[in-house]
């Protein structure tokens, strides 16, 4: 079973950054895909970025430029950098893995069977 566990959130300004942390045994497995979705009462839960385990990193576009994935294999952590946070970032974020490698698909998140409970991120104006 692969546990997940999101920090970092908070309630922070706009125009800060903020980095979101996912502590994962995810890295135990030799393949793997993980990504940050985030959601909004009333919405779908939208990927903000993947990674794989050869590093590879995909970002709609529509994230693309403020958001960095990235992980820590020593750590076993997973990262989200969000710079230049705008009230429309406020959302809870969550980390979410599979034991396996997308070629297509890797921003739906049916297609991640584990999840992290999620952290809020709250940005004022």
């Amino acid at each position: 079973q692969v546990q997940l566990q999101e920090s970092g959130g908070g309630s922070v300004q706009a125009g800060d950054s903020l980095t979101l942390s996912c502590e994962t045994s995810v890295f135990a497995y030799g393949t793997y895909s993980m990504a940050w979705f985030r959601q909004v009462p009333g919405k779908e839960r939208e990927a903000v970025a993947t990674i794989n385990d050869a590093g590879f990193t995909n970002y709609p576009k529509f994230m693309e430029g403020r958001f960095l994935i990235s992980q820590d294999k020593a750590k076993m952590v997973l990262y989200l950098q969000i710079r230049i946070l705008a009230p429309e970032d406020t959302a809870m974020y969550y980390c979410a893995a599979a034991t396996r490698r997308f070629g297509i698909g890797y921003f739906t998140s049916r297609n991640y069977p584990y999840w992290g409970q999620g952290t809020q991120v709250t940005v004022s104006s």
